[in-house]
């Protein structure tokens, strides 16, 4: 059974434009080739399908959406599937849930990791492929875009939830995939809480975990046996201000499931570099740069400093935050009604995803204790 597994797509700026104009083969033709090798494919639909005039979310960061010729490329590329547990995937509210399942069920793509409310955005895909029973298991970190018992949303990364999922998905598959959408952005480490979290799983009883989130590509590791992709990096997601870097820089990742473990071969390609397509690069692209991120990962005490290092990069975003003023004469005269608390919504905004958002919280908890 190969599956084939792709990070963040959403079409934006050239691409949007492309593809607006039913010019789907100049972006994704030699996506074609790699999607026709593999039985099963997925890619992360970095956006909802939104054409009317919804009112976007109040949230830190863009509100993304896309038209119905977003699901058509993912359709022309060849993909079978998309996950929808991301930070973006609720950016239009509930209409905007609505309108992408729909477009997504109306072209015969399959989905996971997203819905209107919870019970629908935390189902266990379950595909028979290849003869064989694969289980999809789809979650992302807390950002403004989680479902709850009675909103619509994305699938919410819980570890206790998941457990359990990899539990009954154990019982009804020959296979378990989960995809995990979080990790800080463009940074190309995984935190030692994503090491910690992603081999539970594997503990637990997947067969596979595979990350995407970070818009740059990181390293990975067999644990056990069994494969974890820390970040695939962005798949097609072009922005104006990274036409080079990283940003441009991604890799698929095939999986072919065997009694005998995996078999595992990672595609890298440059997207929307220099022109608005993807571009297979030669399998050996990035394998010094992998085989340094590699190493950082097995050794935990070397991975820790290097995350420690960043974290003091990003010290000043928490500083500027959290500065409210605590003299006691202001704090009486607040609670008296007499002055205005200088504590405004976007201030109220930031602080609720780096206090939500495991990725945020983690560089926080470090600010505050040092």
């Amino acid at each position: 059974m190969k599956i084939l597994i792709a990070g963040d797509f959403c079409p934006r700026d050239r691409v949007a434009a492309a593809f607006e104009n039913g010019d789907y083969a100049s972006v994704l033709c030699e996506v074609r080739n790699v999607t026709a090798e593999a039985d099963y494919s997925i890619v992360n639909f970095e956006c909802p399908v939104m054409t009317g005039d919804a009112d976007p979310i109040k949230k830190q960061g863009p509100n993304l959406r896309c038209s119905e010729n977003g699901v058509n490329a993912i359709k022309y590329a060849g993909f079978d599937c998309v996950t929808l547990a991301n930070n973006h995937f609720l950016d239009y509210g509930e209409q905007g849930v609505s309108e992408t399942l729909a477009t997504l069920d109306k072209h015969g793509i399959d989905h996971v990791g997203g819905g209107l409310n919870l019970i629908e955005a935390s189902q266990i895909l379950y595909k028979d492929v290849a003869g064989q029973r694969l289980a999809i298991i789809n979650c992302c970190e807390h950002e403004f875009s989680i479902a709850t018992t009675t909103t619509a949303g994305s699938s919410p990364l819980n570890p206790i939830r998941q457990y359990y999922d990899i539990l009954e998905a154990r019982k009804q598959a020959d296979y378990v995939l989960v995809i995990v959408h979080g990790g800080h952005e463009h940074f190309q480490l995984p935190s030692p809480r994503m090491v910690e979290t992603y081999r539970f799983f594997v503990d637990a009883g997947a067969d596979a975990v595979v990350n995407h989130h970070q818009h740059c590509f990181s390293g990975y590791e067999m644990y056990k046996n069994k494969p974890i992709f820390y970040g695939l990096g962005n798949f097609c997601f072009d922005n104006p201000s990274h036409h080079e870097g990283f940003w441009t820089k991604g890799y698929a990742v095939s999986i072919d499931f065997t009694d005998k473990g995996s078999n595992n071969k990672l595609i890298p390609y440059r997207q929307c570099a220099g022109k608005p397509m993807i571009e297979l690069l030669r399998n050996d692209a990035f394998d010094v740069k992998l085989q340094e991120i590699n190493s950082i990962i097995a050794n935990h005490s070397v991975l820790q400093q290097k995350v420690n290092d960043y974290y003091a990069r990003c010290a000043n975003q928490y500083s500027d935050i959290f500065e409210p003023i605590q003299n006691q004469y202001y704090l009486a005269a607040k609670d008296r009604g007499w002055l205005p608390s200088f504590i405004g919504k976007k201030q109220k905004l930031s602080a609720a995803n780096y206090i939500c958002c495991e990725a945020h919280r983690d560089k926080l908890i470090w600010w505050l204790n040092r």
